[in-house]
C-alpha cells in the first residue's frame, strides 16, 4: 500500500510504502526526475495516528457504566478510527466499587480476548474515587462516591483490570496520600493529580512521593481561588509535572492555554480530550450515569441546567492540535508532539513515526488552521491506518 501527504514536521510531501503492518519506505516527492506535484496545499497532513490518554466514553456510552459491554466498549475503540487516534486510554471514572469493578473487568476481558484490542488500549486510566468531594472542583464526578485513598481497594480495581490500570488520577489533599502515592509509583502506575483541594504544600508532597502528571489542568476547578497561593500556580511551576490540557476552546479559554504552554513549555504538555460517553451526539440533553447533562449548540458539554460546569468534553483530540496552534502560537510539528510523543513518553510505548521500520500507525489530516470556531471542523481525519490496515476514511491520492 502507499500512502501520500505532506509530511507534519517539515511539510515536504512524501510517499510511504506500507507493507506487513510497518512503513517499508519512505521517498520524497518529487524524486530526482520526476515533475513537481501540483498544487502542494491540496495535498493532507502525515502524521503518526494520535494517542489521547483521556476518553471517557463515546456515542452514548460511557465507560465507568453497569451497562458496559465488550461489544459497546469495541464500538467506542472503533468510532476513534474517524477520529485519527490510534491508541487510547479508555477512562474510568468515580462511581460505587460495584460499578467500577465491572467496567474494569469489561475492558480487561476485551483485551485478553482481542489483542488488537489490548494493542488500541495500551492502558485504563481509572479517574478517580480518591478525588475531592468539594463542588466545582470534583467537576461531574458524583459526591456520594468521591473518597478517601484505600490501598485494598486499589489492589483490588486493578485485579479486576487484570493489572491494567496505567494512569490514576487522584487529589492529594487527604492524610497518607503520599504513602499512597508512592505504593501505585512502585507498582508502575502514573499517578496524575486533578479534581483536587489541595494546598501548595500537598501539592509538592505528593511529587516528592512521584506524581508525575497535573489531569486536565485549569479543569475539574474551584470557580473561586486565592489569587496566589493555589493548587493552579504550584503545578504550574512544578517542572516534574506533564501538563494535561483539554484545548477544546470550552475548557480553557485561549489566552489562558497561551500562559500555560509559555510557563510549562510545550515539552511539559500534554493534549487530552476528555471525551464524555455523550460525545458525538447532536446538541440536547442526556442522561448519564452520574447526572443529567446537555450538549449545546457551541459544542460545550454541561451539567444541565446551567453553563459553567463542564461534565467532560465533546470535542476530539484533533480538534485540540487545531486550537493549540491557533490559540499559542505552535508550529503543527510542536501540536502533534503534544498529541503523540508526549502521551507516549509517560505511557512509556513507541510513539511511531513516519520512517522505514516505524508501525504503521499513521492518519492523514486536513487542517483549517483559519478555523475561528471550535466546532472540530479545523481538524478532519481523511484516513486513519492501524498496523497498515486501512481502519477508516478514503486514503488521499495524488
Amino acid at each position: 500500500m502507499r500512502l501520500w501527504g505532506r509530511r507534519y514536521d517539515t511539510g515536504r510531501p512524501v510517499c510511504l510504502e506500507i507493507d506487513r503492518g510497518r512503513i517499508a519506505a519512505s521517498r520524497l516527492v518529487p524524486a530526482d526526475g520526476e515533475p513537481r506535484p501540483g498544487n502542494l496545499e491540496r495535498w493532507p497532513w502525515l502524521a503518526p495516528g494520535l494517542i489521547d490518554l483521556q476518553v471517557n466514553g463515546y456515542g452514548g456510552q460511557e465507560f465507568s457504566s453497569a451497562g458496559l459491554t465488550a461489544d459497546s466498549a469495541a464500538a467506542i475503540v472503533r468510532a476513534m478510527e474517524r477520529l485519527g487516534v490510534t491508541r487510547f486510554c479508555p477512562t474510568v471514572t468515580t462511581d460505587g466499587l460495584a460499578v467500577l469493578r465491572h467496567a474494569l473487568g469489561t475492558l480487561a476481558a476485551l483485551g485478553e480476548t482481542s489483542p488488537e484490542m489490548a494493542r488500541r488500549m495500551p492502558g485504563i486510566h481509572l479517574e478517580g474515587p480518591y478525588i475531592t468531594p468539594e463542588d466545582g472542583a470534583r467537576g461531574a464526578h458524583p459526591k456520594r462516591h468521591c473518597r478517601l485513598p484505600d490501598w485494598d481497594e486499589f489492589q483490588r480495581l486493578q485485579e479486576a483490570a487484570g493489572g491494567r490500570i496505567r494512569i490514576l488520577t487522584m487529589s492529594p489533599e487527604f492524610d497518607g496520600s503520599p504513602a499512597f502515592i508512592e505504593r501505585a509509583v512502585r507498582s508502575g502506575v502514573l499517578v496524575a493529580i486533578g479534581h483536587t483541594s489541595a494546598g501548595p504544600a500537598e501539592i509538592r508532597a505528593a511529587v516528592d512521593a512521584g506524581a508525575r502528571m497535573s489531569t486536565h489542568l485549569g479543569s475539574g476547578s474551584h470557580p473561586m481561588l486565592h489569587r496566589l497561593r493555589n493548587y493552579l500556580w504550584r503545578q504550574l511551576a512544578e517542572d516534574r509535572l506533564a501538563a494535561g490540557l483539554i484545548v477544546d476552546g470550552h475548557h480553557l479559554p485561549p489566552e489562558v492555554v497561551k500562559v500555560f504552554l509559555r510557563v510549562k513549555t510545550p515539552e511539559r504538555c500534554v493534549l487530552v480530550s476528555d471525551l464524555s460517553g455523550q460525545a458525538g451526539q447532536p446538541p440536547g440533553r442526556y442522561a448519564s450515569p452520574f447526572c443529567e447533562v446537555e450538549i449545546l449548540p457551541d459544542g460545550r458539554l454541561v451539567v444541565a441546567g446551567q453553563r459553567e460546569i463542564l461534565a467532560g468534553a465533546s470535542l476530539p483530540l484533533g480538534a485540540g492540535v487545531a486550537n493549540v496552534i491557533r490559540f499559542a502560537g505552535v508550529e503543527l510539528e510542536t501540536a502533534v508532539r503534544m498529541a503523540v510523543h508526549h502521551p507516549a513518553a509517560l505511557l512509556a510505548i513507541d510513539p511511531g513515526g513516519l520512517e522505514p521500520g516505524d508501525r504503521a500507525d499513521l492518519v492523514q489530516f486536513e487542517l483549517a488552521g483559519s478555523s475561528e470556531d471550535q466546532s472540530g471542523s479545523a481538524f478532519r481525519a481523511c484516513s486513519t491506518l492501524v498496523d497498515g490496515e486501512l481502519a477508516w476514511g478514503t486514503a488521499w491520492q495524488p
